[in-house]
C-alpha cells in the first residue's frame, strides 16, 4: 500500500511538499519554503513530521522557491539521497538556491543591525554553504524519459510550461499483488498559447492527480497584457516618476522584458532605461538564452532574426549592490524589475521603501500576491505598509496586471484536464488559497463529474 501525505500548498500556494512512501521507500516530492503569512513562515523553522535522512529521492517539479527553497534546510538536517529535477531546473537552482540563502543571511543581518527582530540575534534559516552542499546533491533528468528509482517506483518528468524547466512528475508504483498505479503530480500548470516557453504537455491518464488551484476561482483579465503594459508605462513616464515591478526571478521578469522589447519595437512605448535588479534574474534571463528546446516558435522566430528577443534599448543587468542604490540616483523616468515577486524581500523592498511616498512613481504587479504579503496589502490599497521596521506612506499608483500570470487560470486548468481520456479516481486541489482550491473542486465535480477532494495540512491518504 503506497501512501501520500499533504506537507504543504494546502490552503495556501507556497511550501510545496509531498510525501510519498511505496514499498518502504520515500520520494519527497518538491521541497518549497512557505511564504506569506507569519504563521505560515513559521512552518519553516517547526521539526518535520519525518525524518530527513530517511527520504531516498527529491523530485523537484520546477526551481520556484516556494518548490524548491527548503532542500539546503533538508539537506542540513540529514538528507544525503539524488534531488531529481530537469537540465534547465539544475541550472536554475544553482543560482535560486545560492540567492536564497543569501537574501536570507542579508534579511537577518539587517534585522540584527536594525533592532526590529524578536530573535537575538535573529539567524536564516540556511546559509550559502547549505544551499551550495544541497546543489551538490542535484541530479539532472532528461524530460519523457523514465527514471527507475527503485523495483515499486518509476517516475517522469513531462514539461508543464510554467516557467523554463518546470515538469508534470509522473509517479508509476508497481507493487507486488496488485495492479500498477499511476499518480501524476501537476507542479505548478503553465499557459496556453504564451510568448517565450511551451504550451503545458497534455496527460492523459492517471489514477491519482494533484493539481494546482492558484486561480482556481478566477480566469485572468480578457485584457491584453502588452496592451495593459503599454498603457500603464506611458502614464507613468508622463508623470515622470518611477516605475517599479516586483517580479518573480524566473518565469515573470523574462516575459515583462520580452514585452518591454516588443513594444519598443513597434514604436508604442517610449525608450526608458530598464534595469533588472537581481542577480538571480540576471543569471537566469541568460539561461533561457541556454534552454532552447523549451522555447517556443514566436521566441525561435526572434532569435533567428538575429536579436536578443530578452532585452530592450537601454537596458541593464544590474549585479553588485552599488549599482542598485544608483538606480534610486537616476533621474527622469526608468523601469525597476527587481524580485522578490510578492514583495516580501530582496532588492525590490529597498526600492518601495524609496518610491511608495512618491505620488508620480508607479508600482505594477504582475504575478499572484498571496496572502499576508506586502504585496497583497499594497494590492488592497493599505496606505502604509511596514519595510525594515518602519511603517511607509503608500502615494505612488498600484497597479495590477494578473494576465501576465505565469499560472493557468480556471478555464485553462479545465482544459487540460478535459485531456484526460479516463477521469483519475481522486483529483486533490493543491497550491491554492481555500476560495480558489474549494470553486475549482466544485467546477470540476459539476463540469466533468469527476471525484475530487481538497486536501489537508498533513493530511495522509493511501493508494
Amino acid at each position: 500500500m503506497a501512501k501520500l501525505q499533504f506537507l504543504g500548498a494546502t490552503g495556501t500556494v507556497t511550501g510545496s511538499k509531498y510525501l510519498l512512501e511505496v514499498g518502504g521507500s520515500r520520494a519527497l516530492i518538491d521541497c518549497g519554503l512557505f511564504q506569506g503569512l507569519k504563521e505560515l513562515r513559521q512552518r519553516n523553522w517547526e521539526p518535520l513530521p519525518f525524518e530527513p535522512k530517511s527520504i531516498g529521492w527529491v523530485l523537484l517539479t520546477h526551481a520556484h522557491i516556494d518548490h524548491t527553497g527548503y532542500l539546503p534546510r533538508l539537506v542540513r538536517d540529514g538528507f544525503t539521497g539524488p534531488a531529481y529535477a530537469t537540465e534547465a531546473t539544475a541550472d536554475l537552482l544553482e543560482i535560486l538556491l545560492p540567492d536564497s540563502a543569501r537574501l536570507q543571511e542579508e534579511d537577518a543581518e539587517f534585522a540584527n543591525k536594525k533592532g526590529f527582530s524578536k530573535h537575538s540575534p535573529a539567524l536564516p534559516l540556511y546559509n550559502e554553504f547549505d544551499a551550495r552542499a544541497a546543489l551538490k546533491q542535484v541530479h539532472r533528468v532528461p524530460y519523457n524519459r523514465p527514471q527507475r528509482l527503485s523495483k515499486f517506483l518509476t517516475v517522469t518528468f513531462i514539461p508543464a510550461g510554467h516557467i523554463l524547466g518546470s515538469s508534470f512528475v509522473l509517479a508509476e508504483i508497481s507493487e507486488p499483488g496488485r495492479e500498477p498505479i499511476r499518480v501524476l503530480l501537476s507542479g505548478d500548470v503553465g499557459r496556453y498559447d504564451e510568448p517565450i516557453l511551451n504550451d503545458p504537455s497534455q496527460v492523459d491518464q492517471a489514477d491519482y492527480l494533484l493539481v494546482e488551484s492558484t486561480y482556481g476561482d478566477r480566469l485572468h483579465s480578457g485584457g491584453d497584457p502588452k496592451e495593459e503594459l503599454r498603457r500603464i508605462i506611458i502614464e507613468a513616464a508622463d508623470r515622470g516618476g518611477k516605475i517599479i515591478i516586483p517580479a518573480f526571478a524566473v518565469g515573470r521578469t523574462q516575459m515583462l522584458v520580452y514585452y518591454l522589447r516588443e513594444l519598443e519595437d513597434e514604436g508604442s512605448i517610449p525608450i526608458l532605461p530598464v534595469a533588472v535588479d537581481s542577480p538571480m534574474a540576471a543569471s537566469a534571463t541568460k539561461l533561457y538564452k541556454k534552454h532552447a528546446t523549451d522555447h517556443d516558435m514566436d521566441m525561435v522566430r526572434v532569435t533567428n532574426l538575429g536579436k536578443n528577443p530578452l532585452a530592450t534599448r537601454n537596458f541593464t543587468l544590474v549585479s553588485g549592490r552599488g549599482g542598485s542604490k544608483a538606480l534610486n540616483q537616476q533621474a527622469g523616468p526608468s523601469i525597476i524589475i527587481s524580485a522578490s515577486g510578492m514583495a516580501t524581500g530582496g532588492r525590490v523592498v529597498h526600492h518601495l521603501a524609496q518610491h511608495l511616498p512618491d505620488p508620480n512613481s508607479t508600482v505594477i504587479f504582475v504575478g499572484y500576491q498571496a496572502a499576508g504579503t506586502r504585496g497583497r496589502r499594497l494590492q488592497n490599497g493599505e496606505k502604509e505598509v511596514k519595510i525594515h521596521g518602519q511603517m511607509v506612506p503608500v502615494r505612488a499608483k498600484i497597479e495590477t496586471i494578473s494576465s501576465m500570470s505565469a499560472h493557468a487560470d480556471s478555464s485553462e486548468l479545465m482544459r487540460w484536464l478535459s485531456g484526460f481520456k479516463l477521469p483519475p479516481r481522486t483529483t486533490y486541489l493543491v497550491h491554492g488559497e481555500p476560495d480558489s482550491a474549494q470553486a475549482l473542486r466544485d467546477k470540476i465535480e459539476r463540469e466533468l463529474g469527476w471525484n475530487a477532494v481538497v486536501p489537508t495540512y498533513k493530511e495522509v491518504v493511501e493508494f
